[in-house]
């Protein structure tokens, strides 16, 4: 009997010491700060995109045929005087309405029978050359020719294609970022920053910085990391 207590008060001794120890195990394991580290940076659009509309009304398709040709070599000359190249600029197949034959169209008499869109596309990487053009359309008006505005498909588009390039120092100072967040967590909560349990690195977002300039660009991530707190 006495052998048999023995080694149930061992068992018992035993036991309690794996509890405490699997508790401080279990407490440990929870002892987790999961902080959010930021980072942020503006960078000039690498590549903007300009389609130059024109349109052309009137009642004979071969004149307007000739009109659009007319108007889109003008268009190019002028393009290609301020340093794009050929291969910056495409021109697009003319698109053409019959007024007359649109099914809910007005049956009153029209002064023309048709629309005709062209549209000069540039595609470069020369930002503050295509950006001084923009400006500069007032030289195509003086050759009598009108770039039309105000349709969503043909506005300007200015893009950052680089963003591989800055990836990993913004990688390195959100992550920088929110150790720094975790650290201060760790000193208030009386306890040391340990390793790191989990991380995850959202998405990058490139957007512009404001309405006024869309050749500057803003980007951002955002990296969520789990430390462990140890005493």
């Amino acid at each position: 009997m006495k052998t048999e207590a023995i080694v149930l008060a061992i068992g018992i001794v035993c036991g309690g010491a794996m509890v405490r120890s699997g508790m401080k195990t279990f407490a440990d394991r929870d002892r987790v700060v999961t902080v959010k580290g930021l980072a942020e940076t503006e960078v000039e659009a690498d590549k903007v995109t300009w389609p130059l509309m024109h349109k052309q009304l009137g009642n004979d398709l071969p004149t307007l045929h000739s009109q659009i040709q007319q108007t889109n070599a003008k268009v190019v000359r002028f393009l290609r005087a301020n340093g794009l190249d050929e291969n910056e600029i495409s021109v697009g197949a003319p698109e053409i309405i019959d007024l007359e034959a649109e099914r809910y169209g007005s049956h009153e008499p029209r002064p023309f029978r048709y629309n005709v869109t062209s549209v000069i596309t540039v595609t470069s990487n020369k930002v503050e050359r295509v950006r001084r053009l923009i400006a500069d359309q007032g030289e195509l008006l003086k050759q009598g020719v009108a770039i039309t505005g105000g349709d969503y498909r043909y506005n300007v588009r200015f893009t950052y294609t680089s963003l591989n390039q800055i990836k990993p120092q913004m990688i390195e100072e959100a992550t920088r970022n929110a150790r720094a967040a975790a650290e201060k967590f760790a000193a208030d909560a009386d306890a040391s920053l340990g390793s790191i349990r989990t991380a995850a690195q959202g998405q990058f977002s490139i957007e512009d910085r404001d309405p006024n300039t869309p050749h500057i660009k803003r980007v951002r991530v955002v990296s969520t990391i789990a430390y462990q707190l140890e005493d």
